[in-house]
């Protein structure tokens, strides 16, 4: 099983193993893992429908990190461009937030609320180690735990 590991991957195990700490948050556990891994630029890709929540996880982790972050609209891609439809909808655009983070360079990226299938296209884009903050629910105020009770019923 140890060949599963490269050289990234053992490093990513040694420093979660050495800053997992039931006391803290999820977004404490993010600061404290990426001091450790000695990070210094973190990347957030997030929703524009969490761009309040984005704003305020920047200015926390700005006290020890730089910090750059890119809504799902950057770019302005519409339907037109993408899908050659006469369409000037604009789209989300997950492998340009991820390109805009490639080029800041950053050490680790963050995904906040990213669409079904835009959270793929992000994460295999993404040079950077991605780890996610939030899902999005529309119908569970982004809860998934709700959809879980909710499934749940039906089993």
């Amino acid at each position: 099983m140890k060949d599963l590991y490269n050289n990234e991957f053992l490093k990513i195990m040694k420093v979660a193993d050495a800053t997992s700490d039931m006391s803290l948050n999820r977004i404490e556990q993010i600061r404290a893992f990426a001091i450790e891994a000695n990070y210094l630029k973190i990347g957030i890709a997030n929703c524009i429908t969490f761009s309040r929540e984005t704003e305020i996880i920047k200015r926390y982790l700005s006290k020890d990190f730089e910090v750059f972050t890119v809504d799902c609209k950057y770019g302005r891609l519409s339907k037109k461009e993408l899908f050659n439809e006469n369409n000037l909808r604009v789209l989300c655009n997950p492998a340009g937030q991820a390109k805009f983070l490639n080029d800041k360079k950053t050490d680790l990226n963050i995904s906040i609320g990213l669409c079904v299938g835009h959270d793929m296209i992000f994460n295999k884009a993404s040079k950077a180690p991605v780890t996610c903050l939030y899902t999005k629910d529309f119908t569970n105020n982004n809860d998934i735990d709700q959809a879980i009770k909710t499934i749940n019923k039906y089993y």
